[in-house]
């Protein structure tokens, strides 16, 4: 799996959050998105390497501001890995 550690300004709300991953989800349907207002980063993990420059344009299109990306190997840990930390 991938991560993408999308940092975005201009999230002020709940609603800003929820707008930017419906935004993502309708541009790569099969991520899983998840973003904080905060920490003013949207995270997207992936099957399947996105390209950056197709996240920035729906950041952007969105109407905030795409502040960077990081991109790294993701491994995704399971109930029971995380209860029994090996």
């Amino acid at each position: 799996m991938y991560r993408y550690i999308v940092k975005v300004d201009g999230m002020k709300c709940g609603s800003c959050e929820s707008y930017v991953n419906n935004e993502v989800r309708k541009a790569f349907p099969k991520v899983k998105v998840k973003s904080s207002r905060y920490k003013k980063e949207t995270i997207i993990d992936s099957g399947e390497r996105l390209d950056s420059e197709a996240i920035k344009k729906v950041i952007t299109n969105s109407h905030y501001t795409y502040l960077g990306i990081k991109e790294e190997e993701y491994i995704k840990k399971s109930l029971f890995a995380k209860i029994f930390k090996k």
